[in-house]
């Protein structure tokens, strides 16, 4: 369905007004919008040029419990004029609200009437759009979902019927995906659920000018960035945050998605490689809280490597004997803290120190405890590959158990 038909919608209500009438989306997001008739305010004109209103008016107005409306009402926000709201449904589901600019004090009985028949009117409009928007959003995401699976023959089909669809030109050959995933234990909550396919739905909207396609199921999901070059890292890190922002917002804080960025591919039969490497990055950045929430392929240094072992055998080789005879002596951590700092700060005995606070003479202690318990010299190569891989993979170990539940 066009836009058009709930263009016509608020025009012909504005028109028989004569005030200046808009409909907004469940979020507050302007869909439509009349000519203005002296009524507007500042919230009115900033939702026109913006496509949205300021957060604060928005929490002001559902903190008035709108989105629970199922007739028109008048609503008081501070910054903002009086509004007559009438919640915009079909088949009991809120798909909007539409908005008339409370000037003169008062709506006659009338005008209630007509704001109330024009939600309706609407609501049938948005309802099929939705059904043609779900309906055209699972058709894609069984296409995105074949063009990730290990069988090649699937993935070619999958090619094939993107290329059908037209859904980006052939200009468009730079292939980037974008993996989020929720920090909660078990199935998440239906609630939840909803909430994360909206969230990963405004990542899509933050992609203007390119073509951005999304996977959503249960806590996890993933976008396919599809532009003329690769994506810029702001971009990215927009699409993270309103995609955080929409979930945090929508489950008041509950759980907060993190994100893992592939690499970017030029061939659609090489979309599995970058969504590969996006999985293992949104590993990364739930398992390490110092990667931070947005991890980048690229950018995880040995844990690229490492995060490609499967857990069973990960944990295995996390039982390196050097550092379990470190543990038995060393029951502080102390020793294992100083070790950890010497590898990540490359050997440097100063800068190592520095971090620690103690005297360089303490720090040359340490290490040469560490080298009698261990058996293994700080100054052979081998012995310290085998030592600092090790913490690596006993810091993903313990992150396995504590966060993923094993």
């Amino acid at each position: 369905m066009s836009d058009g038909d709930l263009q016509s919608i608020v025009d012909e209500l504005a028109e028989r007004l004569h005030r200046s009438v808009a409909i907004d989306d469940p979020a507050i997001r302007l869909l439509a919008a009349s000519r203005h008739f002296g009524d507007e305010d500042a919230v009115r004109v900033g939702s026109v040029l913006n496509r949205a209103v300021r957060p604060e008016i928005t929490a002001g107005l559902f903190a008035l419990g709108i989105a629970g409306w199922t007739e028109p009402g008048i609503v008081r926000v501070e910054g903002a004029k009086p509004r007559l709201c009438a919640p915009v449904r079909c088949n009991g589901m809120l798909l909007g609200y539409l908005w008339l600019i409370d000037e003169d004090g008062s709506f006659s009985e009338s005008e209630l009437s007509a704001a109330a028949a024009a939600a309706e009117a609407a609501g049938s409009v948005l309802y099929r759009r939705l059904l043609l928007h779900e309906r055209s959003k699972a058709r894609h995401e069984g296409i995105l979902r074949e063009l990730v699976s290990p069988d090649a023959d699937m993935r070619a089909q999958a090619i094939a019927d993107l290329r059908a669809e037209q859904l980006f030109g052939e200009d468009r050959t730079c292939f980037t995906v974008l993996a989020v995933q929720c920090r909660v234990s078990g199935a998440a909550a239906p609630p939840q659920e909803v909430a994360f396919e909206a969230a990963i739905e405004e990542g899509v909207r933050t992609v203007v000018d390119d073509v951005a396609l999304m996977v959503a199921n249960r806590s996890r999901g993933w976008l396919l960035l599809v532009q003329r070059q690769p994506p810029a890292r702001a971009l990215v890190d927009a699409i993270a945050e309103r995609i955080t922002s929409r979930f945090q917002r929508l489950t008041d804080g509950a759980a907060r998605p993190v994100a893992g960025l592939g690499g970017t591919v030029t061939e659609l039969d090489a979309v599995l490689e970058s969504y590969q490497q996006a999985s293992l990055a949104v590993r990364a950045a739930l398992l390490l809280p110092s990667v931070g929430d947005l991890a980048r392929w690229g950018e995880l240094g040995p844990y690229e490597l490492l995060l490609k072992l499967p857990p069973d055998d990960l944990r295995s080789s996390a039982r390196v004997p050097a550092l379990q005879a470190l543990d038995r002596e060393d029951r502080h951590h102390v020793l294992l803290d100083t070790l950890t700092a010497f590898f990540d700060h490359g050997g440097n005995i100063q800068r190592t120190a520095d971090t620690l606070r103690v005297h360089r003479a303490t720090l040359y202690q340490r290490l040469k405890r560490i080298e009698q318990i261990t058996g293994c010299s700080l100054d052979d190569g081998d012995d310290r590959l085998m030592l600092h891989l090790g913490l690596k993979l006993r810091l993903l170990a313990s992150a396995y158990d504590d966060r993923l539940g094993g």
